[in-house]
């Protein structure tokens, strides 16, 4: 082949170009329905000005018409319009469009459009004024027959079509003369026609774009109405309510899963309006990249499908309920998929008096039932804890009228029936027998131990009315009983954690248990959480020699994250106690954590007396005992001590009255014929013997040299924290004070004046 003929097959260089008016589609600066926006060198190119009309050919034959508007913003080979252009042209972000002028556009006379029928749903009144009028006004927009435009009014949106033009025409310029009406029923939009395509103006969200949601979460701990308040829903509303346990759709054939989720999404949009709710979502729908298995991978990318399909008018929502919401995948939990998430926490004392009024609103019960009470004393109940706690009520009712009651019998007498009434004893031997569910694998209860259980200390009791606090001391000073006392003042729950068994040999699991104790505490507040033996996980970081991995030091860092999240809505109280400050890191002992350092000291005489006479305020004391010569004797004993004392008296008294006893039926039983019954003995009581006898195995559980140790550091902590006894206000010169007057006379002048 010759060189002429190979020159002949490829076209010259300039043929290969690109043409000048194939541009690329981008998103415009201006989103008005009838602009694109141009490079006004382009422009320059195509011979277009500013405000003419142009044609767009797109794909399909698809052709509309815009008003071009120079944008240096815009690319030279690019071309922006917005949604609705692009839907008419059939292209999207990226395709290529042709740009021609359009020279031959003439003023319309009339112009026909409608609305489509799913942007008007649920919309009365004059759509001409609401939204045509505005839109047309002194704009001399073009239009072109078959087209889609949308309007912006308002909170909402409406899209209408061009159905006729006058004189007939393909397109048309709408002057302030052109009559434009909308007579007639809506149109249906047809397939083709839908905005179901996700684009980029869609990912912010706009306030005129804000639509229903489509999903909704409900999550919270188990009991507290998560389910009951999606079929409320349903029934309020009457939508067809589909329930979807999480495990029965499962299968073991492959595929089946999924057709299962499927046929629950057509069953609801066949009965629209409906609901199709998922209990127990994280059984189906968990992180993918932290299952093992490949059905629920599955499961959950056909939820997402399903879920992304639902049209937006289908009337469908989609509710879920879970306990373990970080559980779930977390794409499930954005825009247009979950869109609400709603948290159906544990109800407050108003929530809790609600839901039992709710409980027991069929229930009979007796004038002295206080419902407050017993709202005010079931802290960290939900509403199925609640439920059970006036189910057990009305058992125990029936089991006081047990003996009335023919079991065997199919019927009840009515006037059996009207006797019997729930009493205030029923709910309090019912709240003894009750705790809440979400808690049960911790230990939550309100102590019974008041500030008169616990003699002395008056300088810490007053120092304790905020908790808040690190106590440490001696070992058996009371920290302990302190830390009840508190919760019991206030009304709170209280949380008992022993350091050591958060303590777990799997890695990742300790610092686990701190957050899971921690979350436990916010949802039964208000809540004090103790924690005893402080220093056995919260000693100073990388003072762990042979510590495989920094346990301990994890498990610290984990508890100061936690204190540091505390919210100031849930009422959430921390107290520490130990006996080795010494070792207690730093970081935990700065202001907004364990702030207040009270040391708990060995008790001193008159704190001696009160223990004693707490320790016995409910045993039968002899009057011939001296408590105020036991608290002389017993210097350097803690409370732990003393309390041994009193016990181990206690014990002897007993144990001397089941001698007694022993010894009169011995005696009766060799003189059966002596009917003479000693009346004289009197019931048991502790006497000075008892005491003196107790006081022989005496013992002190703290050294010397422990308290020292105490007084030093607590000395050592005071001279490190603040200024002590040295701080003083500077004081003010008698050169400084006339000066200061004079200044204030001046100003009081100068007031007068203006």
């Amino acid at each position: 082949m010759s060189d002429d003929g190979a020159a002949a097959c490829c076209p010259p260089a300039a043929t290969k170009k690109k043409a000048a008016n194939k541009l690329v589609v981008e998103e415009p600066t201006d989103d008005d329905v009838n602009i694109c926006n141009l490079h006004p060198t382009t422009m320059e190119k195509l011979s277009i000005f500013r405000g003419d009309v142009v044609l767009l050919k797109g794909k399909r034959r698809r052709d509309t018409v815009c008003i071009a508007m120079a944008d240096e913003g815009c690319g030279e080979h690019a071309l922006g319009i917005n949604r609705s252009v692009r839907s008419n042209l059939r292209v999207r972000l990226g395709d290529v469009v042709s740009v021609h002028p359009c020279r031959d556009a003439a003023f319309g006379a009339k112009v026909h459009v409608l609305p489509l029928d799913d942007t008007v749903e649920g919309l009365t009144g004059d759509l001409f004024e609401a939204y045509l009028r505005p839109h047309f006004l002194n704009a001399y927009r073009p239009v072109r027959k078959g087209d889609l435009f949308l309007v912006r009014g308002g909170m909402r949106s409406v899209e209408f079509k061009v159905v006729d033009i006058h004189p007939p025409a393909e397109y048309c310029i709408v002057a302030d003369d052109t009559e434009v009406f909308c007579d007639g029923e809506p149109v249906k939009r047809e397939d083709e026609e839908r905005l179901d395509g996700v684009g980029y103006d869609d990912v912010a969200v706009q306030v005129d774009r804000v639509k229903p949601p489509k999903g909704i979460l409900l999550y919270g701990p188990p009991g507290s109405g998560k389910t009951l308040i999606a079929r409320a829903v349903a029934n309020e509303t009457g939508a067809f309510f589909f329930c979807i346990n999480g495990p029965e759709i499962m299968s073991k054939l492959a595929g089946e899963s999924e057709s299962n989720l499927r046929k629950a999404f057509q069953e609801a949009e066949k009965n629209a309006p409906s609901i199709v709710f998922i209990d127990e979502i994280d059984s189906i729908a968990p992180k993918r990249e932290k299952t093992h298995g490949e059905v629920e991978r599955r499961i959950v990318s056909q939820l997402l499908t399903l879920m992304d399909g639902l049209k937006t008018r289908s009337h469908v929502i989609v509710m879920g309920a879970t306990n373990r919401p970080n559980s779930i995948d977390p794409a499930l939990r954005r825009f247009g998929r979950f869109d609400r998430e709603i948290d159906i926490g544990v109800p407050d004392e108003v929530g809790r008096l609600e839901v039992l009024r709710v409980h027991t609103k069929n229930m009979k019960l007796a004038e002295d039932v206080d419902l407050e009470a017993v709202a005010k004393d079931t802290h960290g109940y939900v509403g199925a804890d609640l439920a059970a706690l006036c189910t057990e009520a009305a058992l125990q009712c029936i089991r006081d009228k047990m003996d009335v009651i023919d079991l065997e019998d199919e019927t009840i007498d009515a006037e059996i029936l009207s006797s019997m009434a729930i009493t205030n004893d029923h709910l309090k031997t019912a709240l003894a027998g009750t705790n809440p569910s979400a808690l049960r694998e911790t230990v939550v209860e309100v102590p019974n131990v008041s500030w008169a259980d616990i003699g002395g200390l008056e300088g810490v009791k007053r120092g304790c009315r905020r908790p808040g606090v690190l106590f440490y001391g001696p070992p058996g000073c009371g920290k302990t009983l302190l830390a009840k006392a508190i919760a019991n003042e206030c009304q709170a729950n209280f949380i008992s954690v022993k350091g050591p068994e958060l303590l777990t040999m799997w890695f990742g699991e300790s610092e686990a248990n701190v957050r899971d104790i921690f979350d436990k505490a916010r949802q039964s507040a208000p809540c004090v959480l103790f924690f005893d033996e402080l220093d056995s996980i919260a000693t100073q970081r990388g003072s762990h020699v042979g510590d495989a991995g920094g346990a301990v030091d994890r498990v610290l860092n984990q508890l100061l994250t936690e204190m540091d999240g505390m919210s100031a809505k849930k009422t959430v109280f921390i107290i520490g106690a130990t006996n080795r400050p010494d070792i207690i890191d730093p970081a935990l002992l700065r202001p907004g954590r364990l702030d207040q350092l009270i040391y708990i000291p060995l008790p001193d005489e008159a704190s001696r007396h009160q223990i004693f006479k707490a320790c016995l305020r409910k045993s039968p004391v002899a009057k011939n005992v001296d408590l105020g010569a036991l608290a002389r004797f017993t210097a350097g004993f803690s409370g732990a001590d003393i309390t041994e004392i009193c016990q181990r008296a206690c014990k002897y008294a007993i144990r001397e009255d089941i001698e007694k006893d022993i010894e009169r039926e011995r005696k009766a039983k060799e003189k059966p014929g002596d009917m003479e019954v000693d009346c004289a003995d009197e019931p048991a009581q502790i006497v000075a013997a008892h005491f003196e006898e107790s006081m022989r195995h005496a013992r002190r559980s703290v050294s010397d040299a422990d308290i020292r140790k105490y007084q030093a550091f607590a000395q050592t902590l005071q001279q490190s924290r603040g200024f002590g006894s040295e701080f003083r206000f500077p004081k003010r010169t008698q050169q400084a004070a006339e000066a200061e007057a004079a200044a204030n006379a001046y100003a009081e002048e100068d007031d007068l004046y203006s």
